[in-house]
Protein backbone atom coordinates (compact mmCIF):
# COMPACT_ATOMS: atom_id res chain seq x y z
CA UNK A 1 0.00 0.00 0.00
CA UNK A 2 2.65 2.62 1.06
CA UNK A 3 4.55 1.24 -2.10
CA UNK A 4 2.09 2.22 -4.09
CA UNK A 5 1.08 5.51 -2.43
CA UNK A 6 4.91 6.70 -3.19
CA UNK A 7 4.93 5.42 -6.84
CA UNK A 8 2.16 7.69 -7.53
CA UNK A 9 4.33 10.66 -5.78
CA UNK A 10 7.11 9.71 -8.17
CA UNK A 11 5.04 9.66 -11.15
CA UNK A 12 3.68 13.48 -10.02
CA UNK A 13 7.12 14.32 -8.99
CA UNK A 14 8.09 13.00 -13.20
CA UNK A 15 5.08 15.29 -14.57
CA UNK A 16 6.12 18.26 -12.60
CA UNK A 17 9.50 18.16 -14.06
CA UNK A 18 8.75 17.57 -16.63
CA UNK A 19 6.16 20.28 -17.24
CA UNK A 20 8.82 22.73 -15.64
CA UNK A 21 11.11 22.02 -18.52
CA UNK A 22 7.89 22.30 -21.43
CA UNK A 23 6.56 25.71 -19.76
CA UNK A 24 9.80 27.40 -19.20
CA UNK A 25 10.11 26.55 -22.87
CA UNK A 26 6.63 27.29 -23.77
CA UNK A 27 7.06 30.89 -22.17
CA UNK A 28 10.59 31.65 -23.98
CA UNK A 29 9.01 30.90 -27.18
CA UNK A 30 5.90 33.15 -25.86
CA UNK A 31 7.98 36.03 -24.54
CA UNK A 32 7.53 38.55 -27.66
CA UNK A 33 3.57 37.62 -27.57
CA UNK A 34 3.19 38.14 -23.89
CA UNK A 35 5.15 41.79 -24.56
CA UNK A 36 3.32 42.91 -27.35
CA UNK A 37 0.38 41.60 -24.85
CA UNK A 38 1.13 43.95 -22.49
CA UNK A 39 1.77 46.80 -24.57
CA UNK A 40 -1.79 46.51 -26.22
CA UNK A 41 -3.34 46.13 -22.67
CA UNK A 42 -1.89 48.75 -20.60
CA UNK A 43 -2.77 51.44 -23.65
CA UNK A 44 -6.44 50.04 -23.59
CA UNK A 45 -6.51 50.18 -19.79
CA UNK A 46 -5.81 53.57 -19.34
CA UNK A 47 -7.52 56.79 -19.73
CA UNK A 48 -10.36 56.14 -17.53
CA UNK A 49 -11.53 58.11 -14.16
CA UNK A 50 -9.03 56.83 -11.20
CA UNK A 51 -11.47 55.54 -9.43
CA UNK A 52 -13.09 53.08 -12.15
CA UNK A 53 -9.16 52.05 -13.34
CA UNK A 54 -9.32 48.58 -11.09
CA UNK A 55 -12.95 48.20 -11.91
CA UNK A 56 -12.24 48.60 -15.48
CA UNK A 57 -9.46 46.59 -15.60
CA UNK A 58 -10.71 43.26 -13.05
CA UNK A 59 -13.18 43.38 -15.91
CA UNK A 60 -11.10 43.02 -18.77
CA UNK A 61 -9.12 40.30 -16.35
CA UNK A 62 -12.09 38.48 -16.01
CA UNK A 63 -12.60 38.14 -19.51
CA UNK A 64 -8.74 37.19 -20.16
CA UNK A 65 -9.47 34.05 -17.33
CA UNK A 66 -12.43 33.68 -19.65
CA UNK A 67 -11.05 33.86 -22.71
CA UNK A 68 -8.14 31.42 -21.71
CA UNK A 69 -10.87 28.97 -20.31
CA UNK A 70 -12.61 29.09 -24.01
CA UNK A 71 -9.84 28.79 -26.03
CA UNK A 72 -7.63 26.09 -24.09
CA UNK A 73 -9.92 23.27 -24.91
CA UNK A 74 -10.73 24.30 -28.30
CA UNK A 75 -7.39 24.36 -29.06
CA UNK A 76 -6.47 21.19 -27.83
CA UNK A 77 -9.06 19.52 -29.55
CA UNK A 78 -8.47 21.44 -32.69
CA UNK A 79 -5.29 20.70 -32.91
CA UNK A 80 -5.41 16.80 -32.63
CA UNK A 81 -8.65 16.69 -34.63
CA UNK A 82 -8.75 19.33 -37.38
CA UNK A 83 -5.47 21.48 -37.19
CA UNK A 84 -6.34 23.62 -40.63
CA UNK A 85 -8.88 25.09 -38.44
CA UNK A 86 -6.52 27.16 -35.98
CA UNK A 87 -4.90 28.73 -39.05
CA UNK A 88 -8.10 29.80 -40.53
CA UNK A 89 -8.88 31.09 -37.04
CA UNK A 90 -4.74 32.77 -36.72
CA UNK A 91 -5.42 34.75 -39.98
CA UNK A 92 -8.83 35.70 -38.76
CA UNK A 93 -7.99 37.35 -35.59
CA UNK A 94 -4.95 38.95 -37.43
CA UNK A 95 -7.03 40.55 -39.49
CA UNK A 96 -9.31 42.09 -36.83
CA UNK A 97 -5.84 42.98 -35.03
CA UNK A 98 -4.19 44.70 -37.72
CA UNK A 99 -7.49 46.92 -38.41
CA UNK A 100 -7.36 47.77 -34.61
CA UNK A 101 -4.07 49.08 -35.47
CA UNK A 102 -4.90 50.83 -38.52
CA UNK A 103 -8.09 52.15 -37.09
CA UNK A 104 -5.55 54.01 -34.86
CA UNK A 105 -3.23 55.74 -37.04
CA UNK A 106 -6.47 56.09 -39.72
CA UNK A 107 -8.46 58.39 -36.85
CA UNK A 108 -4.62 59.75 -35.79
CA UNK A 109 -4.54 61.67 -39.22
CA UNK A 110 -8.09 62.10 -39.94
CA UNK A 111 -9.49 62.41 -36.50
CA UNK A 112 -13.87 62.60 -36.07
CA UNK A 113 -15.48 65.69 -35.60
CA UNK A 114 -15.32 66.97 -31.70
CA UNK A 115 -18.81 66.78 -30.42
CA UNK A 116 -20.48 69.83 -29.20
CA UNK A 117 -20.73 69.91 -25.15
CA UNK A 118 -23.72 67.88 -24.04
CA UNK A 119 -25.60 67.91 -20.51
CA UNK A 120 -23.70 66.43 -17.64
CA UNK A 121 -26.26 63.38 -17.44
CA UNK A 122 -25.70 62.63 -20.91
CA UNK A 123 -21.95 63.52 -20.76
CA UNK A 124 -22.21 60.39 -17.52
CA UNK A 125 -24.14 58.19 -20.09
CA UNK A 126 -21.59 58.85 -22.87
CA UNK A 127 -18.62 57.66 -20.47
CA UNK A 128 -20.12 54.84 -18.98
CA UNK A 129 -21.04 53.76 -22.25
CA UNK A 130 -17.47 54.68 -23.96
CA UNK A 131 -15.78 52.33 -20.78
CA UNK A 132 -18.42 49.16 -21.89
CA UNK A 133 -16.77 49.69 -25.60
CA UNK A 134 -13.45 49.61 -24.09
CA UNK A 135 -13.59 46.70 -22.12
CA UNK A 136 -15.45 45.06 -24.53
CA UNK A 137 -12.72 46.08 -27.58
CA UNK A 138 -9.58 44.86 -25.23
CA UNK A 139 -11.46 41.50 -24.33
CA UNK A 140 -11.59 41.26 -28.20
CA UNK A 141 -8.25 41.78 -28.78
CA UNK A 142 -7.07 40.05 -25.92
CA UNK A 143 -8.84 36.51 -26.99
CA UNK A 144 -7.14 37.13 -30.36
CA UNK A 145 -3.76 37.20 -28.52
CA UNK A 146 -4.35 34.90 -25.97
CA UNK A 147 -5.14 32.24 -28.83
CA UNK A 148 -1.71 33.18 -30.29
CA UNK A 149 0.03 32.59 -27.25
CA UNK A 150 -2.17 29.37 -26.29
CA UNK A 151 -0.86 28.12 -30.13
CA UNK A 152 2.26 29.05 -29.53
CA UNK A 153 2.91 27.13 -25.97
CA UNK A 154 0.88 24.44 -27.66
CA UNK A 155 3.11 24.14 -30.36
CA UNK A 156 6.17 23.57 -27.81
CA UNK A 157 4.89 20.18 -26.96
CA UNK A 158 2.92 18.50 -29.77
CA UNK A 159 5.19 16.05 -29.47
CA UNK A 160 4.93 15.40 -25.50
CA UNK A 161 2.00 13.25 -24.00
CA UNK A 162 -1.46 14.73 -23.75
CA UNK A 163 -1.18 15.16 -19.68
CA UNK A 164 1.68 17.50 -20.21
CA UNK A 165 0.24 19.30 -23.19
CA UNK A 166 -2.79 20.19 -21.14
CA UNK A 167 -1.11 21.42 -17.98
CA UNK A 168 1.80 22.84 -19.88
CA UNK A 169 -0.42 25.11 -21.92
CA UNK A 170 -3.23 25.65 -19.06
CA UNK A 171 0.30 26.87 -17.01
CA UNK A 172 1.16 29.50 -19.65
CA UNK A 173 -2.43 30.71 -20.26
CA UNK A 174 -2.47 31.61 -16.40
CA UNK A 175 1.09 32.88 -15.97
CA UNK A 176 0.11 35.05 -19.08
CA UNK A 177 -2.96 36.85 -17.60
CA UNK A 178 -1.64 37.11 -14.00
CA UNK A 179 1.39 38.68 -15.04
CA UNK A 180 0.58 40.84 -18.03
CA UNK A 181 -2.67 42.08 -15.92
CA UNK A 182 -0.67 42.61 -12.77
CA UNK A 183 2.04 44.84 -14.36
CA UNK A 184 -0.76 46.18 -16.12
CA UNK A 185 -2.30 46.78 -12.38
CA UNK A 186 1.01 48.63 -11.46
CA UNK A 187 1.17 51.03 -14.47
CA UNK A 188 -2.09 52.57 -14.25
CA UNK A 189 -2.06 52.92 -10.52
CA UNK A 190 1.20 54.63 -10.80
CA UNK A 191 0.23 58.25 -10.15
CA UNK A 192 -1.88 57.47 -7.12
CA UNK A 193 1.26 56.19 -5.46
CA UNK A 194 2.70 59.40 -6.38
CA UNK A 195 -0.06 61.47 -4.87
CA UNK A 196 0.07 58.89 -1.56
CA UNK A 197 4.10 59.11 -1.22
CA UNK A 198 3.52 62.95 -1.55
CA UNK A 199 1.16 63.57 0.86
CA UNK A 200 2.94 61.25 3.67
CA UNK A 201 6.14 62.88 3.54
CA UNK A 202 4.57 66.31 3.22
CA UNK A 203 5.91 67.22 0.35
CA UNK A 204 9.67 66.95 1.44
CA UNK A 205 12.50 64.84 0.98
CA UNK A 206 12.89 61.17 -1.67
CA UNK A 207 9.51 60.04 -0.72
CA UNK A 208 8.09 63.28 -2.42
CA UNK A 209 10.70 63.60 -5.12
CA UNK A 210 9.90 60.07 -6.11
CA UNK A 211 5.74 60.88 -5.90
CA UNK A 212 6.51 63.78 -8.29
CA UNK A 213 8.35 61.91 -10.90
CA UNK A 214 5.49 58.61 -10.90
CA UNK A 215 2.68 61.45 -11.51
CA UNK A 216 4.97 63.05 -14.06
CA UNK A 217 6.11 59.78 -15.72
CA UNK A 218 2.54 58.53 -16.18
CA UNK A 219 1.41 60.49 -18.86
CA UNK A 220 4.37 60.08 -21.14
CA UNK A 221 4.51 55.95 -20.08
CA UNK A 222 0.73 56.19 -21.37
CA UNK A 223 1.47 57.49 -24.48
CA UNK A 224 4.78 55.59 -25.38
CA UNK A 225 2.40 52.56 -24.70
CA UNK A 226 -0.03 53.95 -27.26
CA UNK A 227 2.11 54.17 -29.78
CA UNK A 228 3.87 50.67 -28.93
CA UNK A 229 0.40 49.08 -28.32
CA UNK A 230 -0.43 50.50 -32.13
CA UNK A 231 2.62 49.07 -33.37
CA UNK A 232 2.54 45.96 -31.15
CA UNK A 233 -0.69 45.32 -32.73
CA UNK A 234 0.25 45.80 -36.41
CA UNK A 235 3.32 43.74 -35.90
CA UNK A 236 1.36 40.48 -34.44
CA UNK A 237 -0.85 40.50 -37.24
CA UNK A 238 1.89 40.97 -39.85
CA UNK A 239 3.54 38.04 -38.29
CA UNK A 240 0.10 35.99 -38.07
CA UNK A 241 -0.10 36.32 -41.70
CA UNK A 242 3.61 36.02 -43.05
CA UNK A 243 3.33 32.68 -40.32
CA UNK A 244 0.58 30.87 -41.82
CA UNK A 245 0.28 32.54 -45.33
CA UNK A 246 2.76 30.67 -47.62
CA UNK A 247 3.51 33.33 -50.26
CA UNK A 248 3.83 36.17 -47.99
CA UNK A 249 6.80 34.16 -45.91
CA UNK A 250 8.64 34.53 -48.69
CA UNK A 251 7.79 37.48 -50.48
CA UNK A 252 10.90 39.88 -48.76
CA UNK A 253 13.31 38.03 -47.89
CA UNK A 254 16.04 40.42 -47.92
CA UNK A 255 14.27 42.82 -45.71
CA UNK A 256 14.14 42.51 -42.00
CA UNK A 257 11.03 39.96 -40.92
CA UNK A 258 10.03 42.69 -38.20
CA UNK A 259 9.83 45.36 -40.90
CA UNK A 260 8.15 43.26 -43.25
CA UNK A 261 5.65 41.56 -40.72
CA UNK A 262 4.83 45.63 -39.65
CA UNK A 263 4.49 46.67 -43.35
CA UNK A 264 2.41 43.11 -43.87
CA UNK A 265 -0.06 44.48 -40.69
CA UNK A 266 -0.53 47.58 -41.99
CA UNK A 267 -1.53 47.22 -45.42
CA UNK A 268 -4.12 44.57 -44.45
CA UNK A 269 -5.20 46.48 -41.90
CA UNK A 270 -6.27 49.82 -43.88
CA UNK A 271 -7.84 47.58 -46.71
CA UNK A 272 -9.63 46.42 -44.05
CA UNK A 273 -10.41 49.74 -42.27
CA UNK A 274 -11.39 50.87 -45.87
CA UNK A 275 -13.38 47.83 -46.12
CA UNK A 276 -15.40 48.56 -43.07
CA UNK A 277 -15.83 52.29 -44.53
CA UNK A 278 -17.51 51.06 -47.45
CA UNK A 279 -19.58 48.70 -45.52
CA UNK A 280 -20.68 51.71 -43.51
CA UNK A 281 -21.10 53.90 -46.23
CA UNK A 282 -23.39 51.42 -47.98
CA UNK A 283 -25.74 50.68 -45.07
CA UNK A 284 -25.97 54.32 -44.64
CA UNK A 285 -27.48 55.09 -48.33
CA UNK A 286 -29.96 51.93 -47.92
CA UNK A 287 -31.34 53.34 -44.58
CA UNK A 288 -31.67 56.44 -46.47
Amino acid sequence: MASGFFAILDDIAALMDDVAVTAKLATKKTAGILGDDLAVNAEKATGFLSSRELPVLWAITKGSFLNKLIIVPIALLLSAFFPIAIKVVLVLGGLYLAYEGAEKIVEYFFPHPVKETVPAVEKLEDEASMEKTKVRSAITTDFILSVEIVIIALGTVLDKSLTIQIVTVSLVAILATVGVYGIVAIIVRMDDTGFKLIKRSNGKGFFASLGNLLVKALPFIIRILSVVGTIALLLVAGGIFVHNIGFLHHLFPSIPAMITEFGVGLVAGILVVGVVVLFKWLISLFRK
